[in-house]
């Protein structure tokens, strides 16, 4: 039996895993993410967490298939990371780092592409080769597997849909320092700043006035569901803008089925039905009846990619 190491680096945390080659995983843990002094202990730490829990199971390196790595940032075939502004990185060679500290194989994809892999492998595209994933949080991740395989692109930016412009006259920048990215409708962040608008345009009442602070995409979907007419128009608006994306990129790449993750997706059935309708009436009429589908494995679909990634 073989084991693998799955490492999800996230700007905060490592989220870090031991599996067995077929997908079971037999410890994880976390650690802190250092991205201080341009993130140069980041994979010096990680490299120290594995030789400590290989310690703990009583691991030789013969017993280890390799190390899959997960980044906030595009990653070329080479693994080298030009620049992570969430890690500090700017041009690593992170694959040739990471296996001169560790001595054991190492594979390096972008944190989105592989969380797709991993939903793909032991999610809720199990059973599909061609899966379009979207991770819904801060910001908007995508990834995209066909035939079983990650499509990163020449410049390790593919299934960055969330860069995709959908606005033309946007006067305020997205953090990629473009204007109109699909990112700043869609993502948590973009659909508070979405309901805030609304409320200072819109004399109607609304539940979400009694909020304090409005910061949670959370609070807008609660109040969806408890009727309130703005929070409503503002998930349908969003919803519209995402689906109408999705229609476009799978002209593409006619994926099997779309997965949607990330924390906006705990809104559950009320976020996937709704993309799903005005989907359909976007859509080139081959791909309309693409499943879109919550993801399953939460926080640890980028370890399972990362592990996949192996393979």
């Amino acid at each position: 039996m073989k084991y693998c190491f799955g490492v999800d680096i996230g700007g905060t945390t490592v989220k870090m895993g031991l599996f067995a080659e077929n997908g079971d995983i037999r410890d994880k843990w976390e650690i802190v993410t250092k991205t201080e002094d341009e993130g140069k202990a980041i994979l010096p730490d990680v490299a120290a967490a594995i030789s400590g829990k290989m310690e703990e199971h009583h691991l030789t390196k013969e017993d280890i298939k390799g190390i899959g790595v997960g980044v906030p940032a595009p990653v070329t075939a080479e693994g080298v990371v030009n620049g992570s502004a969430n890690l500090g990185w700017k041009y690593k060679e992170a694959k040739k780092e990471l296996e001169e500290l560790t001595g054991m194989k190492a594979t390096f994809g972008n944190d989105a592409n592989v969380a797709a892999l991993g939903e793909m492998w032991q999610g809720a595209g199990k059973g599909y080769q061609d899966v379009l994933m979207v991770t819904l949080g801060t910001g908007v991740g995508g990834g995209c597997v066909l035939n079983g395989q990650i499509v990163s692109g020449i410049h390790g930016a593919g299934g960055e849909i969330g860069h995709m412009p959908v606005k033309d006259d946007e006067p305020i920048a997205c953090n990629c320092d473009n204007h109109g990215c699909l990112e700043q409708y869609v993502s948590a962040t973009g659909i508070v700043t979405q309901a805030k608008k609304t409320l200072a345009q819109d004399t109607r009442n609304s539940s979400l006035r009694n909020y304090a602070s409005l910061e949670e995409a959370k609070n807008i979907y609660d109040e969806t569901k408890n009727g309130d007419e703005i929070a409503n128009e503002v998930v349908n608006l969003t919803c519209k803008i995402l689906a109408k994306s999705l229609a476009q990129v799978c002209c593409v790449i006619d994926p099997e089925i779309i997965v949607i993750g990330g924390g906006v997706s705990k809104a559950g059935d009320i976020l996937t039905s709704r993309i799903s309708t005005f989907f359909k009436e976007y859509a080139f009429h081959a791909c309309e009846n693409t499943p879109i589908v919550l993801a399953k494995l939460e926080n640890d679909a980028g370890m399972y990619g990362c592990v996949k990634s192996l393979f």
